[in-house]
């Protein structure tokens, strides 16, 4: 009987959940030929397509919807059982991480509660890029994730929800009627300068970036300073003061973001989960509980 090996599996599987080979190469470390060898080396071992070639972007056949969900099934399994040799039953260490500046004091107030009752428990709590966070996540080097992504990958989170984006500034009419817009962003791989770009871009507007900070902090700062414009969560934008700039034309629309929570298949346990599930209850926008966000929606 032939075996197949969980490492094309997983290769499969980032590639359906990141729609992209570069990202998926991108986010199991390894290169972009390597990742179409591994699906390539796949196909052969299943005798037949996976992906549509006929369809734009990443699309599955029939067969390969099949494989990617018998797959998900057959890898979560694979997590748990080296879950069990390299941590016990028990999880002693818990790792959440969350993407930067986002809603970060409620998170910690929970952190701050949950380490109160649950002593046994050493948590440890890090802000990274979403990105970043959702491959570490793949890799088990987190158990709760709270992320933000512009695709429509959310069928695997605990809890999603549509998060509006919206331009920030000093004030509604900061702009002169000519000049590039000034963009305040934070480093080139963030998922915030990266949409704002994109929008002004493809709405041919010229703009400028004249401050790349490290913090929401910063942005906040050099916004309130009347630098330039930053794009962030409409709420977060609200909540520190900062004018939400909808009324120039210069500023196209930037699309909205998927929120999720996410949580390890490999360390179920009722303490975790209410933690998972203060977290949601604490940063979802109140709507948010009897919305259903479908994929679907999240595209449009």
């Amino acid at each position: 009987m032939t075996n197949i090996p969980t490492e094309l599996l997983r290769t499969l599987v980032a590639v359906v959940d990141l729609r992209s080979f570069t990202k998926a190469a991108h986010s199991l470390g390894i290169t972009q030929p390597a990742v179409s060898a591994q699906i390539k080396r796949l196909q052969t071992l299943l005798s037949g397509e996976l992906f549509d070639k006929s369809a734009p972007g990443v699309a599955l056949t029939e067969k390969g919807v099949r494989v990617v969900n018998y797959a998900r099934r057959l890898l979560t399994i694979n997590d748990q059982i080296f879950g069990l040799t390299i941590r016990g039953d028990l999880p002693d260490r818990i790792r959440l991480g969350i993407p930067i500046d986002y809603f970060p004091r409620p998170v910690f107030e929970l952190v701050r509660e949950f380490r109160r009752n649950e002593p046994r428990f050493q948590l440890q709590i890090e802000t990274d890029h979403s990105e970043n966070l959702l491959r570490d996540l793949r890799h088990g080097e987190y158990d709760l994730v709270l992320a933000l992504t512009d695709t429509a990958q959310m069928v695997h989170a605990r809890y999603s929800w549509i998060e509006e984006l919206a331009w920030g500034g000093a004030s509604e009419d900061m702009f002169e009627p000519e000049g590039p817009v000034s963009i305040i962003g934070f480093s080139e791989n963030s998922l915030s300068r990266r949409l704002s770009v994109a929008a002004l871009e493809q709405a041919k507007q010229p703009y400028e970036i004249v401050a790349v900070v490290r913090s929401f902090m910063g942005m906040s700062s050099a916004a309130h300073a009347g630098l330039g414009v930053v794009v962030f969560a409409k709420r977060i934008l609200a909540g520190c003061g900062l004018a939400v700039c909808n009324r120039s034309s210069k500023l196209p629309r930037v699309p909205d973001l998927l929120a999720g929570l996410y949580v390890r298949n490999d360390v179920g346990h009722t303490a975790i989960d209410s933690l998972a599930d203060a977290i949601a209850a604490a940063v979802r926008p109140p709507e948010a509980a009897t919305e259903t966000v479908t994929l679907q929606a999240a595209a449009n």
